[in-house]
């Protein structure tokens, strides 16, 4: 990578997110077929990565792109180009699946292009979009060479049925819904846990502290527990330590965890939001169960966890399933590809 890279992927903000993830796994495969480089806080050392000064005074010798995948990045690059005259082409991609607000649909007018990371995403935009579905690294997402010793370095117990569900904890992720059905499924299931990782904000502490001492009056605080926000590589690792993934959602943009698992060889339940239902094969992957439906959720989660041969035979078709049609180098191919034609423009 040079220092006057040709395509500049913004990330404001400091805390992990889906957005953050995506930059991370995206970049490092993309620089090997275009000169690119992130910019903003919070992005691991090895990233190909410029300061946002430099982002703001590169050279007027080219056009370049400026990615944006927020509402402050794409206000940001409308400065850059309008305000600092730099010769920045914009670039949004939206995962959004629903109406926009006024502001994020005149930031939208303002791009150059757009990207949705969906078919369903792309329906809420005013204008056209190229549609290009996120993809997963299979290389770093894969089942362990020794899932039970990698338990034991985990501290989990090596002969449980693990069951996880990753991201912020709050209800729109529907872990009150998973809540619930562990406390209907695990009294009958003694090798069966839950394990929940991902921040809590202050907003949604009163929710976790319900929800906990729901776990706690229950008598299954030792099985079903919130590990809070772990670094990348620990949160991979709990990936290969599963058994199972659930994703209740109630609001999904795209929704990159049940890639994740599947890509681990871990079948997953999710709802039927996001891109869910283009992700998972109802029955050979996982199973897809309506928003919102506690005992829907608890019956599909019954299911796949009395059944291990069906199980695990799952969890070795989602990640085939993924290798064939959800790697990440497709996903970075095509958006360089749009990144190329936006620099040839006139």
């Amino acid at each position: 990578m040079t220092d006057t890279p040709l395509v500049v992927a913004p990330n404001l903000k400091r805390r992990l997110s889906g957005v953050t993830a995506t930059v991370v796994r995206l970049i490092p495969v993309q620089a090997t077929m275009i000169d690119i480089a992130a910019t903003g806080p919070g992005l691991p050392p090895d990233i190909p990565h410029i300061t946002l000064i430099r982002a703001a005074t590169l050279p007027r010798d080219r056009w370049r792109v400026w990615h944006a995948r927020r509402n402050t990045e794409m206000a940001l690059g409308l400065i850059l180009r309008h305000v600092l005259r730099r010769k920045y082409r914009l670039l949004f991609t939206s995962a959004a699946q629903r109406h926009h607000k006024a502001l994020t649909r005149w930031l939208i007018r303002q791009q150059d292009a757009l990207v949705a990371t969906s078919p369903q995403a792309a329906s809420y935009l005013e204008r056209p979009a190229t549609v290009i579905l996120h993809g997963v690294d299979t290389q770093t997402f894969r089942p362990a060479d020794d899932r039970a010793a990698l338990r034991r370095d985990l501290g989990l117990d090596p002969d449980a049925l693990l069951i996880g569900c990753f991201g912020r904890v709050r209800a729109q992720k529907g872990v009150d819904l998973l809540v619930q059905a562990g406390l209907d499924l695990l009294p009958d299931r003694p090798r069966a846990q839950i394990l929940f990782t991902g921040r809590i904000t202050p907003d949604n502490r009163a929710f976790a502290d319900d929800l906990q001492a729901r776990i706690g009056a229950a008598g299954l605080s030792d099985r079903i527990r919130f590990l809070g926000e772990l670094p990348w590589d620990q949160v991979i690792a709990h990936y290969q330590a599963l058994d199972l993934f659930a994703a209740p959602a109630r609001w999904e943009g795209f929704g990159l965890t049940p890639l994740e698992a599947a890509a681990c060889a871990v079948p997953t339940v999710a709802a039927r939001v996001g891109a869910y239902e283009t992700l998972i094969r109802e029955g050979e992957t996982g199973s897809l169960v309506p928003i919102g439906d506690a005992p829907a959720l608890t019956a599909a989660l019954a299911r796949w966890l009395d059944d291990d041969a069906g199980r695990i035979r799952a969890g070795q078709a989602a990640r085939a399933h993924v290798s064939r049609n959800h790697a990440i180098e497709g996903e970075a191919r095509a958006l360089v590809q749009v990144y190329n034609d936006l620099l040839a423009r006139t």
